[in-house]
């Protein structure tokens, strides 16, 4: 019997003003440890916030968002931060690379967080399976965006996370590198048993996640699964 890794309860965002703004609202689902999901939608539809709600970057503003068995609403932003460190793995649309680290660095720096030992050597391997290992010592200036975008890839694999929650993973990639990377997701999700709630445009991507959340004026109006 699987575990519930994300347990979504009724969760609504609201950014108060003199009008308020409803970005999601009743928002309900729950995802199997070692599922896929991918949350699709038009632009504007609330995916990226409900992304950033789920790892704990941001609090609703009603209902209740429980990952890993820890109810974030409950917790302290310290308290999420350190959730988020031990078991989460984010891909940023924006990438959110360190600018005065190289790529290699840049991978290095969670390994290094956590201890490890061999951080060089796994840093490496991880940037050469995404195809930069002429690129370890280039600082993120001196890379294209689709270059920057695996160097994020790589370093949210360094954690090795229980759950990978990624904006927008392949939309700064070519065809051919997007199709690489996509094959790499899943293969995270097959050989560690890594949970993937992706944000994409992308209807090939989306197709090859268990399950499937359209999202449209803050609601899901969809579900399917595979």
């Amino acid at each position: 019997m699987k575990n519930i890794i994300i347990n979504v309860q009724q969760v609504g965002k609201v950014v108060k003003g003199e009008e308020d703004l409803i970005i999601l609202q009743d928002i309900t689902f729950a995802l199997d440890a070692g599922d896929s999901l991918a949350i699709i939608g038009s632009s504007g539809s609330g995916k990226s916030t409900l992304l950033g709600l789920l790892a704990g970057l941001d609090t609703p503003t009603s209902g209740n968002i429980i990952l890993a068995e820890q109810p974030l609403n409950q917790l302290t932003e310290d308290q999420r931060a350190a959730i988020r460190a031990e078991h989460v793995g984010f891909i940023f649309q924006s990438f959110q690379l360190l600018d005065t680290l190289t790529a290699l660095e840049n991978v290095m720096l969670p390994l290094e967080l956590k201890g490890n030992t061999q951080a060089i050597k796994e840093a490496q391997q991880l940037l050469e399976r995404v195809g930069l290992e002429k690129r370890l010592r280039h600082y993120p200036k001196q890379l294209s965006g689709g270059e920057q975008q695996r160097v994020a890839i790589a370093r949210a694999f360094a954690s090795h996370p229980k759950i990978l929650f990624a904006d927008e993973p392949t939309g700064n990639l070519d065809t051919h590198t997007g199709e690489h990377i996509s094959n790499l997701l899943f293969e995270l999700n097959q050989e560690q048993a890594t949970t993937l709630v992706l944000v994409t445009h992308e209807e090939r991507l989306a197709k090859r996640c268990h399950r499937q959340i359209q999202i449209e004026a803050g609601k899901i109006a969809n579900e399917s699964a595979q």
